[in-house]
């Protein structure tokens, strides 16, 4: 792939159902990733167990929207092995701010503990990366976006990949063909990630997700 992509070259792609990836944090060139299988959560779906939900409860944590977007990025990039690349920093970063990048952040006091980041176009939203540093921080960011998504109108939550951790929260894997229709379908929504100002209150994030033993 030719690395003069643009950020304007990067949302066609995730529109096209392709994303880019790096070998490692080293590595100058990109490459489009099409799984055959796709990691999705369904937004109705989000699974939250008994013992995350007295955990959310305590509110150990301050949930923030787009106050620290690019510390969110680079510590999700910071670990041993990594696909982002400084390439893709200065796009995700371009995408940010051109409104289509946002990132959820778990603070403890002033302290950037957790976070996840992802694109979000049309009733889209694409989930690339997330980090933690406390216990259940990056589960709790992920039970705040699931909600934002649902209150703005969202469609499709695209996890990329799927794992073990996923996939204990409820992310399943679909095949492509259902993806891109999925995809089609939420592209032609009209969803705000904005359209929520406030952050929930812990009992409505509660309450819109399914909760388990």
């Amino acid at each position: 792939m030719p690395n003069q992509i643009t950020a304007e070259t990067l949302l066609q792609a995730y529109a096209s159902g392709v994303f880019p990836m790096a070998e490692s944090r080293e590595d100058n060139v990109l490459f489009w990733v099409d799984p055959h299988f796709r990691g999705i959560f369904e937004l109705d779906k989000f699974h939250i167990s008994r013992s995350l939900a007295r955990c959310i409860r305590r509110e150990p944590f301050q949930i923030r929207i787009n106050t620290a977007f690019m510390p969110v990025v680079h510590s999700c990039a910071d670990r041993a092995e990594t696909w982002i690349n400084a390439q893709l920093l200065d796009l995700y970063e371009q995408l940010h701010l051109m409104g289509f990048a946002h990132s959820l952040e778990v603070w403890e006091g002033h302290e950037l503990v957790g976070g996840v980041y992802g694109l979000a176009i049309g009733g889209a939203f694409f989930g690339e990366s997330m980090f933690s540093r406390r216990t259940n921080a990056s589960k709790i960011a992920l039970a705040y976006l699931v909600h934002r998504l649902r209150l703005g109108g969202f469609s499709l939550f695209d996890t990329q990949f799927i794992t073990p951790h996923l996939a204990s929260l409820g992310a399943i894997e679909i095949p492509r063909d259902d993806y891109r229709t999925r995809l089609e379908n939420a592209l032609g929504l009209k969803a705000d990630f904005n359209r929520a100002d406030n952050m929930p209150d812990v009992y409505s994030v509660l309450q819109c997700n399914t909760q388990t033993s």
